[in-house]
């Protein structure tokens, strides 16, 4: 039994081939119809069939970027997007600065598609279809507009000054706009900015003036500051000069100060020997005169403190022998004056009569002192009429016996006493 393929002419393979390869053919070709490949510099969109974008928002379009997308014939069509940059020149003429100044103004701006949503919707709505020109204009509008609103706000020296401050306060203020078309500006920068009527010239030429003076005021005061680091050094040198002088001074003062301490450490030494040898002396001058104050004391003890001792105790025997017959007399005084007291007491008239006398003699002593010097020759006692009845007899009998006790009693001798006193 024989196969199929056994039975097929060869005429009929070739076209059967022939088919095939027409077929490989066309399906490769409407393939590379329906199939497109995205470059990193680009995006394609694929406009016709609904679908949800971000917040649940429905769009009539997809977009891909870096990579493919098949295109469903009849019903999606596909279009593409530079996000390559695009670079404006913003040129400004006769914008009025802040305070009247008109100003021109040229720059540079790097302005591009944005390869994200939603920024890039917002683009793809505006501009989509839209040549690259077309969008360069729209946008070199939008930033020289933009450019205008920041000039109104700035003075001439804010705007020459700081080209950055400028430059970065008018992207800020073009961002916004930019945004809302869909646009990212990625660099600005200012390239120029001149006027018509000459101020920035005359801010030019007071800058420069400034700048002159400035710098000859920092020239004057570099000569002035070298003129006095000179001069400063110079003092520095002179003062270096006298604090070696004073240096040497002083080491020379101090090898006279301990030349003059030797010296003076040799003098007090010197001196101190003296004194020391004067000292020794004045001590053997001392145990010399110790040793004589030792013999005078002895001499003094031997000839005056034991004769005086001598004559002291022979005194105090005296005084004692003295004092022992004072006793006796006063004992003996005593024993007289008992006895007296006891006759006197027994006598009556006539003891009471001796104590008159004994009272009457002291008186008589004094009343002849005042008298003066009277010599007595004889005392005679005349008799005369006595009391209670007494002859005078009688009363000189017994003055007499008065006497004689008197006598006999004190050991006193009136008459004789009188006598003395008298000056017989």
């Amino acid at each position: 039994m024989s196969t199929p393929l056994a039975i097929i002419e060869p005429g009929a393979f070739a076209a059967i081939a022939a088919i095939l390869i027409i077929g490989f053919i066309t399906v490769l070709m409407v393939i590379k119809r329906v199939l497109y490949v995205c470059q990193p510099s680009e995006v394609l969109i694929f406009s016709g069939r609904r679908r949800v974008a971000g917040s649940n928002q429905v769009a009539g379009y997809r977009i891909i970027r870096g990579g493919r997308g098949i295109r469903v014939p009849l019903f999606e069509t596909v279009d593409k997007m530079d996000l390559t940059n695009m670079i404006i020149e913003v040129r400004v003429q006769n914008a009025y600065s802040k305070g009247g100044i008109p100003l021109s103004v040229q720059g540079v701006a790097n302005i591009k598609v944005p390869g994200e949503e939603p920024l890039l919707n917002n683009c793809l709505e505006r501009f989509l279809g839209k040549s690259r020109d077309e969008i360069m204009k729209i946008a070199r509008e939008t930033l020289e507009g933009n450019l205008r609103g920041v000039l109104a706000g700035l003075t001439p020296e804010q705007v020459n000054k700081d080209k950055e401050e400028f430059a970065a306060k008018l992207a800020e203020e073009a961002e916004q706009d930019l945004s809302r078309l869909g646009l990212v500006m990625d660099t600005l920068k200012i390239q120029n900015v001149s006027d018509d009527v000459g101020y920035l010239d005359a801010i030019g030429r007071q800058i420069s003036a400034q700048i002159r003076r400035n710098a000859q005021i920092a020239e004057a005061e570099a000569r002035a500051e070298a003129a006095e680091q000179k001069w400063r050094n110079t003092m520095n040198g002179e003062l270096s000069k006298l604090d070696a002088d004073i240096e040497i001074s002083r080491k020379e003062n101090d090898r006279r100060v301990a030349d003059a301490r030797t010296r003076r450490d040799a003098m007090i030494a010197q001196q101190l020997g003296e004194v020391q040898a004067l000292v020794a002396q004045a001590k053997a001058e001392v145990d010399t005169q110790d040793a004589r104050i030792d013999q005078v004391r002895l001499q003094l003890d031997a000839d005056v403190l034991q004769p005086a001792e001598a004559a002291r105790r022979e005194a105090e025997e005296i005084a004692k022998g003295e004092a022992s017959k004072i006793v006796e007399q006063g004992s003996a005084t005593a024993k007289v004056l008992s006895d007296i007291a006891t006759r006197y007491n027994t006598s009556g008239t006539a003891g009471r009569d001796i104590l008159l006398m004994q009272k009457l003699v002291p008186l008589m002593s004094k009343m002849a002192q005042s008298m003066g010097e009277l010599k007595v020759d004889r005392l005679t006692v005349l008799g005369k009429g006595g009391h209670n009845g007494e002859s005078g007899d009688e009363l000189a009998g017994k003055l007499v016996n008065y006497s004689e006790q008197i006598k006999a009693a004190t050991g006193i001798d009136v008459p004789a006493l009188v006598k003395a006193k008298l000056g017989a």
